[in-house]
């Protein structure tokens, strides 16, 4: 199968060397106003990262139809692809779809296709004018599979639109993940410093500018005793750059740590 929305490479393709990005839109007013909690962008993060897609940005906009589609065009422009989160249920204000399809410019109706996955679900009368809203798909797009309650999301584009409540989205993103094109991923290691941020700074910007090619951070933390402590992060998707910067990374503590007063 080809992967239309990725320019015709074979879907799953391990595009290696090649560098594949993605955006993700939250769409919600509730996670706005805080009653709800985000839940999906660690988990979409995660498993796009492990995947060797980089998830480059993250967006959260209100249930308004001008943003949503404003966003959607900006970053579907922007990156390799764009994934959306919430907006795509059975209430009135569940506008995704039909502001994806104001964005792509073209109709939307009640798909056969999601109607006949939602029946192995609902009985006949139990498909009624809300449900059949999320069956409801922008011309063109593709069905994305939902194994959890079989109400599926929809790819367009490259847009792969799913919904918010964390369970259905990982259904989703599981059931869309075998067709998405891939890169080389980027590999990570984490070093525990067992000094304070502030302590390192200096030493760690010389570091980071030593090896150019790969990336460095310092995140702080407080440990098991809840005493002040740093995790050097670094990543790089060569290996041999990565195992070098971290070898450098532990000679610089090696050497900090034996300057200490006793």
């Amino acid at each position: 199968m080809l992967d239309e929305a990725s320019g015709g490479a074979a879907s799953g393709a391990d595009m290696s060397g090649e560098v594949v990005t993605a955006a993700l839109l939250v769409i919600g007013d509730e996670i706005l106003s805080g009653r709800t909690k985000d839940k999906n962008i660690g988990h979409v993060a995660e498993t796009l990262t492990g995947m060797g897609i980089d998830l480059s940005e993250v967006r959260v906009v209100h249930d308004d139809e001008a943003r949503i589609v404003e966003a959607v065009n900006a970053l579907r422009g922007a990156y390799d692809y764009l994934f959306t989160t919430g907006g795509i249920g059975p209430t009135h204000d569940d506008i995704t779809a039909d502001c994806i399809a104001k964005a792509f410019g073209v109709p939307i109706d009640v798909d056969p296709r999601a109607v006949a996955m939602m029946r192995e679900r609902f009985k006949p009368e139990e498909l009624n004018e809300a449900r059949l809203r999320m069956a409801r798909m922008p011309q063109g797009a593709e069905l994305v599979h939902n194994s959890f309650n079989k109400v599926p999301g929809f790819w367009i584009g490259n847009v792969i639109v799913m919904a918010g409540v964390p369970a259905i989205m990982q259904a989703m993103l599981e059931g869309v993940a075998p067709q998405l094109r891939v890169g080389r991923k980027m590999l990570s290691r984490s070093v525990r410093a067992d000094m304070k941020e502030g302590d390192i700074g200096s030493e760690l910007r010389a570091l980071a500018g030593e090896h150019p090619d790969v990336s460095v951070g310092s995140y702080p933390f407080w440990d098991e005793t809840r005493i002040p402590n740093t995790n050097i992060v670094v990543r790089s998707r060569e290996e041999g750059a990565l195992e070098a910067a971290v070898a450098a990374v532990e000679a610089m503590l090696g050497r900090m740590r034996a300057g200490r007063p006793a």
